[in-house]
């Protein structure tokens, strides 16, 4: 039976986990959601994992819900429905949460629940031919658990949009509104995610994960005292920090620092 979620690892610590079910565009269901959020937290715990690529298999991203599952939600009590819908939040923040860098590579198109994958990864490639849309309301939902990462990544008004009319929006409108940070042609996106990756495994592992808090700690915040003092408090603990060290003093020896492997 085939997997419905392959993940790999290579020996400079980038693990790709890709979405399998190209025969369905790569729908999930609760097995592929508990499975997959079970990968995330796996690589999370894993030290030698530095960055988390997201990407599908054949033609789409991921169409969003199974047809399978939404016919057994249909018969589902309200407290079934509550826990359902409480795996798929549990996915969502875990991915949003992740404190090692994440990259989706959108090679297809990708509706509903997928937008909400590609809005909780930090950097968002996709092809020029990829489509979108949030299409809950075409079915009679809403697209609750997905909403506070793509409002972050689109915004009240785009929401306004895109949430009520369910039409689907092409690449270019993507970048747009800023759910994906690149398109590029369907050849070049290996190349493109690949530069991508160059970056971030050149920055410090742990710099990284500082950045991811601070964002989070930033994001929405009033700039008063509490916050001054924070960051304050923040870059003078990184600074002392082994890592914190080794990158200044790289920096000044004109050398590169340890965390960059040779070759």
């Amino acid at each position: 039976m085939m997997s419905a979620l392959l993940t790999s690892t290579d020996p400079r610590g980038v693990a790709t986990v890709t979405l399998n079910r190209p025969q369905v565009h790569n729908a999930f269901d609760d097995a592929l959601i508990a499975e997959l959020t079970a990968a995330l937290e796996k690589l999370e715990a894993d030290a030698s994992v530095r960055i988390v690529i997201l990407t599908g298999a054949g033609k789409s991203f991921s169409a969003g819900g199974d047809l399978g599952w939404m016919r057994r939600m249909a018969d589902y009590s309200e407290a079934e429905n509550l826990a359902d819908a409480r795996g798929l939040a549990a996915l969502m923040r875990t991915l949003d949460r992740m404190a090692k860098p994440t990259i989706a590579l959108v090679q297809g198109p990708a509706y509903a629940g997928a937008c909400g994958l590609i809005a909780c990864c930090d950097i968002a490639i996709c092809v020029d031919t990829a489509s979108f849309a949030v299409t809950e309301t075409r079915i009679g939902l809403i697209p609750a658990v997905i909403s506070p990462y793509l409002m972050a990544a689109i915004g009240q008004r785009a929401a306004r949009r895109y949430f009520l009319t369910a039409e689907r929006f092409d690449a270019a409108e993507a970048l747009r509104l800023g759910l994906v940070h690149q398109v590029v042609a369907a050849a070049d996106l290996a190349a493109a995610g690949e530069k991508i990756v160059a970056s971030l495994l050149g920055c410090g592992p742990n710099a990284l994960k500082e950045a991811k808090a601070l964002i989070r700690r930033v994001a929405h915040s009033p700039v008063d005292d509490a916050l001054i003092e924070d960051t304050a408090a923040r870059i003078a603990r990184v600074r002392a920090t082994p890592e914190g060290k080794e990158g200044v003093s790289s920096f000044l020896e004109k050398r590169k620092p340890n965390w960059v492997k040779a070759g």
